[in-house]
């Protein structure tokens, strides 16, 4: 099954993926639109035709993508990886210098201590406590401001 590519209005991907989706055709299988592409969704559908006229009466939607004149389609090895989420905690080491971005200690440094993947957790000490007090908070709740393995 083909897999289109449909260029859209920046920041409207969201509004079109749920337009088509709410469209009852049978020849339109899956829509994706993943945070990580910006201006474009991926539709999964039997052929061009029909997804150019759904296309044109949806607002923000600007067409599909083509190549030389001609519709370009994906494969769903091409897609593979917009299907799998990532860990909050990828690419955060121990040793790293960290700042807490929600919580109670937001604002604060603190130093990654332990790392817990498959909790998606991260235990950290902070730089400014008086008694290096061990703090677990989620991965998406840090930035990384210094690594050391860089």
């Amino acid at each position: 099954m083909p897999i289109f590519a449909v260029k859209t209005t920046a920041r409207q991907e969201r509004t079109v993926a749920d337009m088509i989706a709410t469209k009852d055709f049978a020849e339109i299988h899956a829509v994706l639109a993943p945070d990580s592409l910006t201006s474009y969704v991926m539709v999964e559908a039997d052929d061009d035709g029909i997804l150019s006229r759904v296309l044109d009466e949806i607002p923000h939607a600007r067409g599909l993508v083509e190549s030389g004149g001609m519709v370009g389609t994906s494969s769903m090895a091409e897609v593979e990886h917009f299907l799998s989420p990532t860990p909050d905690v990828e690419g955060i080491a121990e040793g790293d210098i960290v700042e807490l971005i929600a919580g109670p200690f937001k604002g604060e440094k603190a130093r990654v201590q332990r790392i817990d993947e498959t909790k998606d957790q991260v235990t950290v000490e902070l730089y400014e406590a008086t008694v290096p007090i061990p703090v677990t908070v989620r991965g998406d709740q840090i930035r990384v401001l210094d690594s050391e393995e860089r």
